[in-house]
């Protein structure tokens, strides 16, 4: 089967990787500058080994593929999609957040976009390297069992965790249930999970963020369990940091917006007071305007 990766990072080349060592035919879509150098090997270091699998790069994608996974950060999606010439037969959302869908639907067609989740600690360690850190929980909506479900079946082989959802919303507010107040708190605090969790002030913020992303996501239509989320929590590492935190750290653009902003206009929305989740986010966004009080 033949993949195009729409944003070669650590999500895209971890699942790049993945799907080439399987021997799927795979293309990196990479900027125009990178396109002469980079690696037509990817190479994916992992808890149980390493991965090595060929693939194409390509700063367009001018040609059909059966499957094209986006992996970009939420704010360079717009300008992602402009390389993109070929229509897919399908497209696999992995970004953060939930209005990303909506947006796809209006390019791509209802039917042609299979929403999905992935939750996984990973980095790009250099152009065509990857490093895994953690287990990968990957979620697709059932809309897609049928194209995908050979795929899923590979990944699942190499130690992937995946499950076809039928209930969109669930699928897209599961996730964010869990990374939105995680990754609020870290950010604001500064303070990896063990930490917050060890501190009854930042433990009680992260479960008023928790509930009230709970309640904005039932009444989006999600199902969510929150014993489940919990055991999330239970099951980190207590040294782990979110990414926004870790990109706040770095002085690196944040996708603020797409992780708080659906939890807060969905508490507008419905009526759902979310006041810790706001002060979360605006905590944020004074520490962004102190490093760049410009």
């Amino acid at each position: 089967m033949k993949h195009a990766i729409l944003g070669a990072g650590a999500i895209g080349g971890l699942i790049g990787t993945a799907l080439g060592s399987l021997g799927n035919d795979v293309t990196m879509i990479v900027r125009p500058d990178k396109l002469s150098s980079y690696p037509r090997t990817l190479s994916l270091e992992r808890p149980s080994g390493f991965l090595t699998a060929p693939a194409k790069a390509a700063s367009r994608l001018t040609y059909h593929v059966e499957v094209m996974w986006i992996a970009t950060k939420t704010y360079q999606l717009e300008a992602a999609l402009e390389v993109v010439e070929a229509m897919p037969a399908i497209v696999v959302p992995l970004l953060n957040g939930v209005d990303h869908i909506e947006v796809l639907r209006s390019l791509f067609g209802q039917d042609r976009v299979v929403p999905a989740t992935i939750a996984v600690e990973a980095e790009r360690s250099g152009d065509g390297h990857f490093v895994q850190r953690s287990p990968a929980r990957l979620g697709i909506a059932a809309s897609g069992e049928a194209m995908l479900n050979a795929t899923v079946a590979g990944l699942q082989s190499l130690g992937f965790v995946c499950h076809f959802v039928a209930n969109e919303h669930t699928l897209l507010w599961s996730k964010l249930c869990f990374l939105g107040p995680f990754a609020l708190v870290t950010s604001a605090s500064g303070k990896n999970l063990g930490e917050i969790m060890a501190d009854p002030d930042w433990k009680t913020k992260l479960d008023s963020a928790l509930a009230e992303a709970r309640a904005v996501a039932e009444a989006s239509g999600a199902e969510i369990d929150p014993a489940k989320i919990q055991a999330i929590f239970a099951m980190a590492p207590a040294t782990m940091r979110s990414s926004m935190a870790k990109d706040l750290a770095a002085g690196r653009r944040l996708e603020l917006d797409a992780i708080g902003g659906p939890i807060v206009r969905g508490g507008a929305n419905y009526g759902i007071p979310v006041p810790c989740t706001a002060s979360l986010i605006a905590a944020v966004e004074s520490q962004i305007s102190e490093q760049d009080p410009l």
